[in-house]
């Protein structure tokens, strides 16, 4: 099969923390040569797609700009095209709201203003964050979730992410979100398709998570590709339902991949 498109996720795939995952570097150099069209697209939503190309240059990545999301990408066009005009009270971090104040999005504390609740990975998130979710979702506003990442590979060891804090507000207001974002999302698949226009057997989709990276090349109709070097081990692997087309332990193995 000669692929013409790759999506690569960022955490646990190319790098872990700032430094490279090793054989990743020399993994992507590959698939640069073999005339491939990368994209990153990362579930961390804190950090425009700026700092990504920073960060990976840094790990040894040469990046394009315009060819790097994250979920705070998908979920800034989200809110822009469906709650443009709306008030939004948001659990997340700074980073995330800075986002949104770029793209002109108002945000707001009052839980009884708020015409939506955007909820994500936050540090302070804690006991007042669950009572102003309770009390504004009572309304029976829409709830919307960044990204479903429970946990997210960092350098010394894995830590709570966007669906730790999305479920523990779902547990508290007895509703699910009405959308959750990121991989392995509609909007995350249409962005894909956008900056990806090839038949879908004809690209790749490489990551370490099996519910959104794999979920989402599967669901995309596109070619899955595991690296052992994240959050998913043999035991994850054998337990899970999803079923990726390859699986290596790392990007450097790629070649097995690509041929």
């Amino acid at each position: 099969m000669e692929f013409r498109g790759a999506v690569l996720d960022v955490d646990g795939t190319v790098v872990r923390g700032d430094e490279p995952i090793p054989g990743a570097p020399a993994g992507y150099r590959r698939i640069r040569e073999a005339g491939i069209e990368t994209l990153f697209l990362s579930n961390n939503p804190t950090k425009p797609a700026a700092a990504y190309v920073d960060r990976l240059g840094d790990a040894g990545y040469d990046v394009d700009p315009d060819r790097v999301f994250t979920a705070g990408t998908i979920t800034t066009d989200y809110l822009r095209g469906r709650h443009g005009d709306d008030d939004l009270l948001c659990i997340g971090a700074p980073g995330l709201l800075a986002q949104f104040d770029a793209a002109g999005l108002s945000t707001t504390e009052d839980v009884d203003a708020a015409d939506a609740l955007v909820a994500s990975i936050d540090h302070e998130f804690g006991y007042d964050d669950l009572c102003t979710a309770l009390w504004a979702l009572d309304r029976g506003i829409p709830f919307i979730g960044t990204d479903p990442d429970v946990v997210i590979p960092a350098p010394d060891r894995d830590r709570p992410g966007s669906g730790a804090v999305i479920g523990a507000v779902a547990a508290v207001a007895r509703r699910d979100p009405d959308v959750v974002l990121g991989k392995p999302s509609e909007p995350a698949i249409d962005l894909v398709r956008e900056h990806l226009p090839y038949p879908p057997e004809a690209c790749l989709v490489v990551g370490d998570r099996l519910d959104t990276d794999i979920e989402l090349g599967a669901r995309a109709g596109m070619t899955t590709v595991l690296v052992r070097s994240g959050v998913t081990d043999e035991a994850t692997l054998a337990a899970s339902p999803i079923e990726p087309d390859h699986v290596i332990d790392h990007l450097g193995e790629i070649d097995d991949v690509i041929g």
